[in-house]
Protein backbone atom coordinates (compact mmCIF):
# COMPACT_ATOMS: atom_id res chain seq x y z
CA UNK A 1 0.00 0.00 0.00
CA UNK A 2 2.94 2.42 0.72
CA UNK A 3 4.68 2.01 -2.82
CA UNK A 4 1.13 2.85 -4.10
CA UNK A 5 1.03 6.16 -2.38
CA UNK A 6 4.46 6.72 -3.02
CA UNK A 7 3.48 6.08 -6.80
CA UNK A 8 0.65 9.07 -6.60
CA UNK A 9 2.98 11.32 -4.84
CA UNK A 10 5.79 11.03 -7.73
CA UNK A 11 2.62 11.57 -10.29
CA UNK A 12 1.18 14.39 -7.93
CA UNK A 13 3.84 16.08 -8.08
CA UNK A 14 4.55 15.76 -11.89
CA UNK A 15 1.37 17.45 -12.59
CA UNK A 16 1.90 20.07 -9.39
CA UNK A 17 3.95 22.19 -11.94
CA UNK A 18 4.71 25.17 -9.72
CA UNK A 19 5.00 22.83 -6.83
CA UNK A 20 2.15 24.88 -4.14
CA UNK A 21 1.12 20.97 -3.12
CA UNK A 22 -2.33 21.75 -5.28
CA UNK A 23 -3.09 21.09 -8.33
CA UNK A 24 -4.69 23.64 -10.78
CA UNK A 25 -7.35 23.06 -13.35
CA UNK A 26 -4.57 24.09 -15.70
CA UNK A 27 -2.19 22.07 -14.60
CA UNK A 28 -4.54 18.92 -15.33
CA UNK A 29 -5.32 20.02 -18.26
CA UNK A 30 -1.75 20.43 -19.54
CA UNK A 31 -0.66 16.99 -17.97
CA UNK A 32 -3.69 15.66 -20.22
CA UNK A 33 -2.42 17.31 -23.13
CA UNK A 34 1.11 16.09 -22.53
CA UNK A 35 0.18 12.85 -22.83
CA UNK A 36 -1.45 13.13 -26.03
CA UNK A 37 -5.27 13.53 -24.59
CA UNK A 38 -7.50 16.36 -25.09
CA UNK A 39 -9.46 18.14 -22.10
CA UNK A 40 -10.65 21.60 -21.66
CA UNK A 41 -10.44 24.39 -19.39
CA UNK A 42 -13.95 23.78 -18.57
CA UNK A 43 -13.74 20.15 -18.01
CA UNK A 44 -10.33 19.85 -15.98
CA UNK A 45 -12.66 22.55 -13.99
CA UNK A 46 -15.66 20.44 -13.73
CA UNK A 47 -13.49 17.48 -12.41
CA UNK A 48 -12.06 19.94 -9.67
CA UNK A 49 -14.59 20.82 -8.66
CA UNK A 50 -16.30 17.25 -8.38
CA UNK A 51 -13.11 16.30 -6.02
CA UNK A 52 -12.41 19.10 -4.05
CA UNK A 53 -12.58 18.11 -0.59
CA UNK A 54 -12.30 21.40 0.87
CA UNK A 55 -13.63 24.26 -1.61
CA UNK A 56 -10.66 26.03 -2.64
CA UNK A 57 -10.99 25.09 -6.53
CA UNK A 58 -7.81 22.72 -6.47
CA UNK A 59 -6.94 19.38 -5.74
CA UNK A 60 -4.99 18.73 -2.57
CA UNK A 61 -2.98 15.11 -2.37
CA UNK A 62 -6.30 13.40 -1.10
CA UNK A 63 -8.19 14.82 -3.68
CA UNK A 64 -5.96 13.45 -6.08
CA UNK A 65 -5.72 9.92 -4.94
CA UNK A 66 -9.83 9.69 -4.90
CA UNK A 67 -9.29 10.26 -8.75
CA UNK A 68 -6.88 8.23 -9.86
CA UNK A 69 -8.62 5.17 -7.66
CA UNK A 70 -12.31 6.26 -8.67
CA UNK A 71 -10.91 5.78 -12.28
CA UNK A 72 -10.42 2.01 -11.44
CA UNK A 73 -13.93 1.89 -9.69
CA UNK A 74 -15.72 2.83 -13.12
CA UNK A 75 -13.44 0.24 -15.05
CA UNK A 76 -15.24 -2.61 -12.44
CA UNK A 77 -18.59 -1.11 -12.66
CA UNK A 78 -17.95 -2.08 -16.14
CA UNK A 79 -16.96 -5.33 -16.21
CA UNK A 80 -19.82 -6.01 -13.52
CA UNK A 81 -22.20 -4.93 -15.90
CA UNK A 82 -20.80 -6.92 -18.51
CA UNK A 83 -21.17 -10.01 -16.31
CA UNK A 84 -24.78 -9.19 -15.62
CA UNK A 85 -25.72 -9.66 -18.90
CA UNK A 86 -23.89 -12.78 -19.78
CA UNK A 87 -26.19 -14.10 -16.96
CA UNK A 88 -29.13 -11.99 -17.57
CA UNK A 89 -29.83 -13.50 -20.97
CA UNK A 90 -33.33 -12.65 -21.75
CA UNK A 91 -33.16 -9.06 -22.04
CA UNK A 92 -35.49 -8.69 -18.93
CA UNK A 93 -32.71 -6.41 -17.06
CA UNK A 94 -32.41 -9.09 -14.43
CA UNK A 95 -31.11 -12.60 -13.62
CA UNK A 96 -33.76 -15.47 -13.50
CA UNK A 97 -33.52 -18.73 -12.25
CA UNK A 98 -33.47 -20.19 -15.30
CA UNK A 99 -30.79 -17.72 -16.92
CA UNK A 100 -28.52 -18.34 -13.90
CA UNK A 101 -28.85 -22.12 -14.25
CA UNK A 102 -28.09 -22.01 -18.12
CA UNK A 103 -25.25 -19.78 -17.56
CA UNK A 104 -23.78 -21.98 -14.72
CA UNK A 105 -24.46 -24.74 -16.88
CA UNK A 106 -22.09 -22.95 -19.59
CA UNK A 107 -19.49 -22.38 -17.02
CA UNK A 108 -19.71 -26.54 -15.95
CA UNK A 109 -21.80 -25.95 -12.85
CA UNK A 110 -25.20 -27.98 -12.90
CA UNK A 111 -27.71 -26.99 -10.12
CA UNK A 112 -31.34 -27.36 -9.86
CA UNK A 113 -34.05 -25.10 -10.45
CA UNK A 114 -34.34 -25.09 -6.74
CA UNK A 115 -30.52 -24.52 -5.95
CA UNK A 116 -30.60 -21.73 -8.46
CA UNK A 117 -33.87 -20.10 -6.62
CA UNK A 118 -32.12 -20.31 -3.22
CA UNK A 119 -28.88 -18.78 -4.73
CA UNK A 120 -31.40 -15.83 -5.76
CA UNK A 121 -33.24 -15.97 -2.81
CA UNK A 122 -30.01 -15.00 -0.84
CA UNK A 123 -29.10 -11.95 -2.63
CA UNK A 124 -33.10 -10.90 -3.78
CA UNK A 125 -33.15 -7.35 -1.25
CA UNK A 126 -36.73 -6.94 -3.28
CA UNK A 127 -38.16 -10.14 -2.54
CA UNK A 128 -39.41 -10.58 -6.58
CA UNK A 129 -37.22 -13.41 -7.65
CA UNK A 130 -34.88 -12.03 -9.63
CA UNK A 131 -31.65 -9.99 -9.23
CA UNK A 132 -31.72 -6.61 -10.68
CA UNK A 133 -28.09 -5.55 -11.38
CA UNK A 134 -27.96 -3.82 -7.41
CA UNK A 135 -28.09 -6.73 -6.12
CA UNK A 136 -26.02 -8.91 -8.88
CA UNK A 137 -23.48 -6.01 -7.83
CA UNK A 138 -23.81 -6.95 -3.98
CA UNK A 139 -23.74 -10.45 -4.58
CA UNK A 140 -20.20 -10.03 -6.52
CA UNK A 141 -18.46 -7.69 -3.86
Amino acid sequence: MKEKYQQYERVFNHFDSNGDRKISPSEIQQCVEAIGGELSLAEAEAAVEFLDADGDGLLGFDDFVRLVEGSGEEEKMNDLKEAFKMYEMDGCGCITPKSLKRMLSRLGQSKSDDECKSMIAYFDLNGDGVLNFDEFRIMMS
